[in-house]
């Protein structure tokens, strides 16, 4: 937007009718702007939902407001508070930290120096990048809505032991090809390479899920799931299948939608993993040796 469709908190306060102090007042306690050293200051927020600094020649530095946030609805979605981890485990009997770690697993967070920053994942769900105003230590704001996230009640419940099992059979290869190989950490999988994937992660101490679903609405599956670098693994090895292969191009394009961490392995690289894996994890931040 152009600076002449920018309003300072005053005269915003202005068009809505109410005291400038009051908006001053709401603005502060959503975390939108702060105090230091007696001047107005933007927060990561309030950038984040649009205000900005602007100079004048009389005032100097202000803050600034889109001239959209002039109605009263607009202000109150724009401002309102988001939740925290800790919001989050209020809801569901749950720590801040064990919040936290579902949401990392599910890839819309992932652990900073000191706590938690937004993945692209979690800003398409509107997360908001935040920080603690005295330690500086990042956080992550979330809307209401991601409450009724399916992805995220699914790992909760996981979490708390409380997931029923579900009747639905998908139809597509999982009811053709039986998980009948035992792998060395005790997983079933549905074919030898397979076996040797899983294998290979375990004795590289790289912690991983197998069949795991992805945190999207429709109902996809993984062959391998590594939380460390949000990473997902599709071993393709039915290549001679036509429904196999118009399933394989339906979870790519799934895959590519969301913008998931892939990676694809056929059955020259399950031959050829020791050179294969450790190259393609480490472009996600996965060591394995």
């Amino acid at each position: 937007m152009a600076d002449d469709k920018y309003l300072s908190t005053s005269a915003l306060a202005k068009v809505i009718g109410i005291p400038a102090k009051e908006l001053f007042a709401k603005f502060l306690s959503d975390s939108l702007i702060e105090k230091i050293d007696e001047q107005w200051n933007l927060t990561p927020l309030g950038m984040k939902i649009g205000g900005k600094y602007l100079e004048s020649k009389k005032f100097g530095r202000y803050i600034a407001w889109p001239e959209s946030m002039s109605t009263a609805p607009t202000i109150e979605k724009q401002a309102e508070t988001r939740l925290t981890a800790r919001a989050l485990g209020t809801k569901y009997d749950l720590s801040a930290n064990k919040i936290n770690f579902i949401l990392s697993e599910l890839g819309w967070i992932q652990k900073s120096i000191k706590g938690w920053k937004l993945t692209l994942q979690g800003e398409k769900l509107g997360g908001i990048q935040d920080e603690d105003r005295k330690s500086g230590i990042p956080f992550v704001r979330w809307p209401e809505n991601i409450i009724t996230n399916r992805a995220l009640l699914g790992s909760i419940q996981d979490v708390k032991g409380e997931a029923e099992l579900s009747i639905a059979k998908q139809v597509d290869f999982r009811e053709k090809f039986e998980a009948k190989h035992r792998a060395t950490d005790g997983h079933f999988v549905r074919s030898k390479a397979e076996m040797l994937i899983d294998n290979w992660l375990y004795m590289a101490e790289i912690v991983h899920a197998y069949e795991r679903k992805l945190p999207v609405e429709e109902n996809v599956y993984c062959d391998f799931y590594i939380p460390t670098g949000k990473v997902y693994i599709e071993y393709w090895g039915y290549e001679n299948d036509s429904k196999y292969l118009n399933r394989k191009k339906e979870k790519i394009s799934i895959y590519e939608k969301y913008g998931f961490n892939l990676i694809e392995l056929n059955d020259k690289d399950v031959q050829n993993l020791d050179d294969i894996l450790p190259r393609l994890l480490l472009k996600y931040g996965v060591q394995a040796y």
